[in-house]
């Protein structure tokens, strides 16, 4: 979520998003949605790639057995939203102290 809203701040071009998290019995849903135009680049409204942060939120969500989906939406600006199994779950150890 932290990743997905520093793209907000830097690309996005609006002032807010929607953030929605789900916890259910076996998974946590998390959606961050932004109705932006994105950042300007040189007059165009593409800039080009320059980060890992998309890549690096798919790849940690798939060491945990979960899935991360992120793109423009067919209305005008970006969804990212990932569903991560919970522990118990995903054959994931998890120790509390």
């Amino acid at each position: 979520m932290q990743e997905a809203l520093t793209n907000v701040v830097r690309h996005a071009d609006t002032g807010c998003c929607r953030v929605a998290i789900d916890f259910g019995d076996e998974e946590l849903s998390v959606e961050v949605v932004d109705d932006g135009c994105g950042a300007t680049w040189n007059g165009s409204a593409a800039r080009p790639a320059q980060g890992f942060g998309i890549v690096g939120m798919r790849e940690r969500a798939g060491l945990l057995g979960g899935h991360l989906s992120a793109g423009p939406r067919p209305e005008g600006g970006f969804r990212v939203a990932a569903r991560l199994p919970l522990p118990e779950h995903a054959g994931v150890a998890v120790e509390v102290r």
